[in-house]
């Protein structure tokens, strides 16, 4: 099987269901930006400070190849073979595994400057990106039904990414650099 099968040459692309849409259709943003999200994910599941968190960083790939695969099926037609689907334990998990770390952190007084280790950076980087599909996601809805677990698992992930940098600066002893406007 080939990679390239030059049925998108003219900027068209087929949902899963077989309807061709745009490229720049707001659905193929969205799990685009779904897609983005799970690699810059996959670059913060690859650093050495979070050995430990290989797996659960996996399981949330997997969770967003998952939302890929929904926001991919035309909604006008049932997809030909089971489809996988976000359950309210996947967002559990996010809660939970950031109690977690929060238990751990110092008391957040203040917006924080991203930065401060790669790392961490690379956390920001996510999180803003998951905050990018969070919000297509949701204009999305303006056109078509999306599961409301969906929006509520993006939502959470950007959140434990969040957090996830503060534990990582914590654990990587760097500073939290505090925002402070100036006056």
């Amino acid at each position: 099987m080939k990679i390239y099968t030059k049925t998108g040459d003219k900027g068209q692309t087929a949902l899963i269901g077989g309807r061709r849409v745009s490229k720049a259709d707001l659905r193929i943003d969205a799990y685009g930006t779904v897609d983005e999200l799970n690699a810059w994910v996959g670059l913060v599941r690859d650093q050495a400070v979070n050995s430990g968190r290989k797996e659960l960083l996996k399981e949330i790939q997997d969770r967003l190849f998952t939302i890929g695969a929904e926001l991919a099926t035309d909604p006008g037609k049932a997809p030909t073979r089971s489809m996988p689907a976000i359950v309210p334990d996947d967002v559990l998990v996010l809660e939970n595994e950031m109690d977690a770390m929060d238990a751990e952190l110092p008391e957040l007084r203040a917006f924080v400057l991203p930065g401060g280790h790669e790392s961490v950076s690379f956390c920001h980087l996510a999180r803003t990106v998951c905050r990018r599909a969070e919000r297509l996601i949701v204009a999305l809805t303006d056109e078509s039904p999306v599961d409301d677990l969906v929006i509520q698992y993006i939502n959470r992930l950007s959140d434990y990414l969040f957090v996830l940098s503060r534990k990582i600066a914590l654990e990587a002893e760097v500073e939290e650099v505090a925002w402070k406007p100036r006056t």
